[in-house]
């Protein structure tokens, strides 16, 4: 028993991590701090996107950790670490790409003060490659 809440802390802990990895390289891709367009200047542009983000970096660690946990502890979580990983490289090149194919500056659009309707779409390929990783890893 005391081993299966050992492994729940260290998966709880890689997830948490991913997450966190997540926020911090959409972070790295906006102009400003991402933290301060959500919670200080309440922007609803940027609260979708990282919400977005957040939800396929969530299923991405859910799926890893659903498919590895059984297995055990070392390599498995190295396994979840991988795909957590692989799957926020994957989000950030899925953004890179929309910034190239529409040829806006999505950093931009997803921080501007006003609702731009073109996050709904930023959002949605965010979800959308998660749902790829999430169908390649199942």
């Amino acid at each position: 028993m005391i081993a299966a809440m050992l492994y729940a802390v260290a998966y709880t802990g890689v997830g948490v991590g991913l997450l966190a990895l997540g926020f911090w390289v959409l972070d790295l891709l906006t102009p400003g701090r991402l933290g301060h367009h959500v919670w200080v200047d309440h922007r609803a542009s940027a609260s979708v996107v990282a919400a977005a983000g957040a939800l396929g970096i969530g299923a991405i660690a859910f799926t890893t950790i659903w498919t590895n946990a059984t297995s055990g502890f070392g390599a498995a979580l190295l396994w979840t670490v991988a795909f957590g990983v692989l799957g926020v490289v994957l989000q950030s090149l899925a953004f890179l790409l929309l910034d190239l194919l529409t040829r806006a500056r999505l950093g931009e659009v997803v921080t501007a003060e006003r609702w731009n309707p073109a996050c709904a779409v930023v959002a949605a390929f965010q979800v959308a490659v998660a749902a790829v990783i999430v169908a390649s890893i199942a």
